[in-house]
């Protein structure tokens, strides 16, 4: 075991570019020291042990290497929260258990990296849930955040917390990246925007980001599934961003313009899915379509926004075709590498009422009051649950 004590710190030093000179430094010991270790001519003693897990950013049973059935551990309780689907659903039912179970994960697994970052992403969901998200319009007609509100929120204040202790602390970039995202939201929603723009100034440009860099990287039909991947991935986060641009302003809904732009965003789907194999993206057309719904209603436009509940049942019913365990592929010219999302079957189409409008600012209640008294709202939703 203390041969591949000196295998493992040098697999360590070696994947993480560092070299003998700098884990010595480290440790307080000599360069010659650590080349022995790895060559297995003499082992570290017993309290250098701590020192040189924690140089790795990992555990002393890791570092012996007896990291097989912990790992295992802590892979079947991630699976069991994502086995609960929480960021597809609107309820708050699965609150409880999914913070008992990794509470109790962390309590067997100390400051483990993975059950921290999913208890934070966990924590900030469920403060979703139990407390919303509260806003309201200033003189000018722009979106602000009841930041005292907010603040009461102890979901949301746990999660803050655990996501600054992983920026400070976490080897892993993608928890940190995870744990940036969740505070740049709730930053935010605290008021404390200097902090939220901080956070995000660490992380990379659009133009440096993994989808666009594996495009650059790859060759052939890689590269083209890369780039269809990247596009289907900008489309979204296109689409998503416009509403929220739309929603800062309640002043944009005084004109016809966000049905133009809503439209707009679509299309882009249609120009990239031209075959109407939409694939995934199914489920951000269905709330597009959702939203466009209540804009065109609210505009007196009522026939077109019983279409776009139509248009959005429709998506539905194709979304749960493809929903069935088996492996699809978009099938236009500029995607037809790109394979869809994985998933386990849904009744997507009957959660369609409860769903709409999806986006619920401005103020959607005297809109949801007309459109629900016309008799053709009670049709649409007996469409829904067959």
């Amino acid at each position: 075991m203390q041969l591949k004590l000196g295998d493992k710190i040098k697999e360590l030093r070696t994947k993480e570019g560092r070299t003998q000179e700098a884990l010595a430094s480290a440790l307080g010991v000599t360069g010659q020291a650590v080349s022995r270790w790895e060559s297995g001519g003499s082992y570290p003693d017993i309290e250098l042990i701590p020192s040189i897990a924690n140089f790795f950013g990992i555990s002393i049973d890791e570092l012996f290497g007896y990291s097989s059935d912990r790992e295992r551990k802590i892979d079947e309780i991630i699976a069991k929260i994502d086995s609960f689907g929480i960021k597809a659903r609107g309820d708050d039912e699965w609150v409880d258990e999914c913070l008992s179970i990794l509470r109790a994960g962390l309590a067997e697994f100390p400051q483990n990296e993975r059950l921290m970052i999913t208890l934070a992403d966990t924590l900030s969901e469920a403060g979703w849930r139990r407390h919303n998200e509260w806003l309201y319009y200033d003189e000018e007609g722009y979106m602000r955040h009841d930041y005292d509100t907010h603040r009461k929120n102890e979901h949301w204040t746990e999660s803050v917390k655990i996501c600054e202790t992983l920026v400070g602390t976490a080897a892993d970039h993608e928890i940190v990246n995870r744990a940036i995202g969740i505070l740049v939201l709730l930053c935010r929603n605290f008021g404390e925007n200097e902090k939220a723009v901080s956070f995000a100034k660490r992380m990379p440009r659009m133009n440096r980001c993994r989808e666009l860099l594996l495009c650059a990287a790859a060759d052939g039909k890689e590269e083209a599934k890369y780039v269809g991947e990247a596009l289907l991935l900008m489309a979204r986060e296109f689409a998503e961003q416009l509403v929220y641009g739309l929603i800062v302003n309640k002043r944009h809904y005084e004109s016809d313009m966000p049905i133009d732009k809503i439209k707009g965003a679509i299309a882009i789907f249609d120009l990239l899915c031209d075959d109407g194999n939409y694939g995934d993206s199914g489920g951000i057309l269905i709330q597009l379509y959702l939203y466009l719904s209540r804009v065109e209603w609210e505009r007196g436009y009522h026939d077109d926004a019983f279409i776009s509940l139509d248009n959005a049942l429709e998506h539905a019913r194709a979304l749960e075709s493809i929903l069935d365990g088996e492996e699809h592929f978009y099938t236009a010219p500029l995607l037809k590498f790109v394979k869809t999302k994985a998933g386990s079957p849904a009744e997507i189409a009957k959660t369609l009422p409860d769903d709409w409008p999806w986006w619920c600012n401005p103020d959607y209640s005297q809109v949801a009051k007309e459109i629900k008294a016309d008799p053709r709202w009670g049709e649409w939703v007996g469409k829904t649950q067959e």
